[in-house]
């Protein structure tokens, strides 16, 4: 039996040679990670993360996980880049009978990435990866009280945001997800700001207690019949998973996606943010030469000269799907007309779709490699054989030749009749998963994807792009997206799209802006025209949608609604925040700190009955020691920030505060 004393000796010599090969944890500003047997620990301050953590992927049917590995090995390095200065931390493992397994952290005062590497002379082949993998999570993560946000994948068929306390089975959200605290706002952020190859997801099941980030994705709201498709290489990455600690839920997506930007730049543009119109919102497909034509003179007219319009003086008037029964003199005419209106003009394209679903059409002047006549499914994406319909539609592969020459072709048309602004639609199709592309290179629809937006993005180099429906990722070929589905004139669209901005809004720092889709002002009460405008102004573009040609009601109600500068002027193109993010469906109050200090709080009504508002300084970050003056921009009054004020019911008041000097 050991005396006392060489027990001690012992346990001090584990200590220093731990101390010596000092490789088992590494600290950066406030983190500290450590490695056990159990996995990797995380904390941050005195916080903990996660305990435990571990990686894993898939390797032919089965799972495979990095605690099943018999030897590892640690080093670390100091690393400075464009996320900052921090420390790297790799964890290699190697097992005779398994690829080579990489773990890396890189750790920076903010937040950390982690992803996973295989590595084997032989190759190596798998459709999933696990940066992340959590068996029990700690209660920053699994305290009921805590909020879960879900992110959709896309926009299409009016999927929802949401932000929910519920302890459901599976929460799965993609790309990135924020577990947060109302009472503090301290947030938990984990998401991927890798999109070139993969499908992202962050998982939450059992009730919050497990918890994977992962590249692989594949199911019915990424749109995808099939699973997702299999990296092959030598060697093989995941997607970089970001974790970070926030004491304020927002900065921290705001965070995020600046880490997003950083990876993938977002598509410049040195003008002013577009405002105008676009046809679809009333007009559809009854839209033609006289009637475009029209409502371009209406603006010009009347709405230009009383402050409809962007920074930059401007009017972006926009032909939307149904242009096609214009003639090429028609297009030109109206393009010529805008430009004299002092407008921009605008088109839409469909760059991954068939909606004529004939597999025998032959494609417009496309010829293969033999010079034989190409037909529509030459160029479909299939799924087990079977051609690929999503809202209508046939999907197309973006790696075709025949895609590339229809997009010069189309570009070309749009060129010579001088329009300098393109709405592309259900993007989505690009992205879907295929039994193979026409480029064998390509394994997943995410690399076939960016093939097809890379080009989109080359030939259409001198034109505004702003995508309508599509995923939110990847985001660097188009200078604005639309941040939810389609949107009209009733309260319950301002709510939807209210639900975007409120766990969407950070989006606009991938994009150059966000889009509310475009206003249409008929058939709707005066408060809901307000409300419409509001959730416009404060999301991004400020796109109307009426029929200006012959709608007597919406041309009254644009003459008294779109004609208000103190609102007009809220459209610069940088989102509001949500307030707090307290609600399970929208925030019913959002935020903007303008860069002279003033404060502009929108605070909107969606239900039956008018309900009280009140001015919460500690939220709103106000002095409490200090004089405000407040003025509503709608019925220019001034306010009491001390009063409790009544939101008419369906409506909205915009508040405009300013520090007494």
């Amino acid at each position: 039996m050991k005396s006392l004393g060489t027990t001690l000796i012992i346990t001090l010599l584990a200590i220093v040679l731990s101390g010596c090969h000092g490789s088992e944890r590494v600290t950066q500003g406030q983190w500290a990670l450590t490695y056990s047997g159990r996995g990797v620990s995380i904390v941050h301050g005195t916080t903990s993360i996660a305990q435990g953590l571990q990686a894993e992927y898939r390797l032919d049917d089965r799972i495979v996980r990095s605690s099943v590995y018999g030897h590892r090995s640690f080093s670390q390095e100091r690393i400075s880049d464009d996320f900052g200065q921090g420390r790297r931390w790799t964890i290699t493992y190697t097992d005779e009978k398994l690829p080579t397994l990489t773990q890396t952290f890189s750790i920076y005062d903010q937040y950390v990435l982690t992803d996973i590497a295989l590595q084997s002379a032989e190759g190596v082949s798998t459709n999933y990866m696990a940066p992340i993998v959590v068996e029990q999570t700690d209660t920053l993560i699994s305290n009921p009280d805590r909020r879960r946000i879900f992110v959709p994948f896309d926009n299409d068929a009016w999927i929802r945001f949401s932000s929910t306390t519920e302890r459901a089975d599976t929460l799965r959200s993609y790309e990135v997800t924020s577990i947060y605290d109302t009472r503090n706002r301290h947030g938990l952020i984990i998401g991927a700001i890798d999109h070139d190859r993969w499908k992202n997801a962050v998982e939450l099941t059992d009730g919050a207690r497990r918890l994977r980030a992962f590249s692989g994705v594949a199911d019915q709201l990424t749109r995808d019949r099939l699973s997702h498709g299999a990296v092959t290489g030598q060697r093989v990455s995941s997607a970089r998973m970001m974790i970070g600690l926030f004491t304020d839920w927002r900065q921290g997506m705001e965070a995020f996606a600046d880490a997003n930007a950083t990876t993938a730049r977002p598509r410049p543009w040195q003008k002013a943010m577009p405002v105008g119109w676009n046809s679809w919102g009333a007009l559809a497909f009854k839209v033609n030469h006289d009637n475009s034509t029209r409502v371009s003179d209406f603006f010009a007219r009347e709405l230009q000269p009383r402050s409809f319009a962007n920074a930059d003086g401007l009017l972006y008037t926009g032909l939307d799907s149904g242009w096609n029964s214009f003639s090429e003199e028609d297009l030109k005419d109206f393009a010529d007309r805008c430009r004299r209106n002092n407008q921009v003009p605008c088109i839409y394209w469909t760059p991954f779709t068939d909606w004529g679903k004939n597999p025998e059409a032959p494609l417009p002047s496309q010829s293969g490699e033999t010079g034989k006549r190409l037909i529509y499914k030459d160029i479909y994406l299939y799924a087990n054989g079977q051609p690929q319909e999503l809202d209508g539609a046939y999907a197309i592969d973006p790696t075709h030749p025949a895609v590339q020459r229809m997009m010069e072709q189309t570009h070309n048309l749009f060129r010579r009749c001088g329009y300098e602004y393109v709405k592309m639609d259900f993007m989505t199709h690009g992205r879907m998963e295929a039994d193979r592309w026409y480029r064998s290179e390509i394994t997943t629809g995410t690399e076939a994807y960016n093939y097809g937006m890379h080009l989109l993005d080359s030939i259409f180099s001198d034109m505004y792009l702003n995508l309508s429906i599509s995923p939110i990722f990847p985001a660097q070929y188009a200078q604005s997206r639309r941040i939810a589905c389609d949107a009209w004139n009733k309260i319950k669209d301002t709510e939807y799209t209210m639900n975007a901005l409120s766990w969407g809004w950070w989006i606009d720092r991938i994009y150059q802006y966000n889009d509310a889709d475009h206003v249409v002002l008929r058939d709707a009460t005066e408060g809901e025209n307000r409300a419409r405008i509001t959730s416009s102004v404060i999301t991004g573009l400020f796109i109307t949608g009426d029929d200006f040609s012959a709608d007597t009601m919406a041309i009254s109600r644009a003459r008294l609604f779109l004609t208000n500068p103190d609102i007009n002027r809220l459209a610069t193109g940088h989102s509001f925040r949500p307030l707090q993010g307290d609600n399970d469906r929208s925030e019913q109050t959002f935020i903007r700190q303008e860069t002279d200090g003033t404060v502009v709080v929108a605070a909107f009504n969606y239900g039956d009955n008018p309900r009280p508002f009140v001015f919460d300084r500690l939220l709103m970050e106000l002095d409490a020691e200090a004089n405000y003056t407040v003025e509503e921009l709608w019925e220019h009054k001034p306010v009491s920030l001390d009063a409790t004020i009544m939101i008419p019911a369906k409506d909205v008041r915009v508040y405009r505060i300013l520090k007494a000097i």
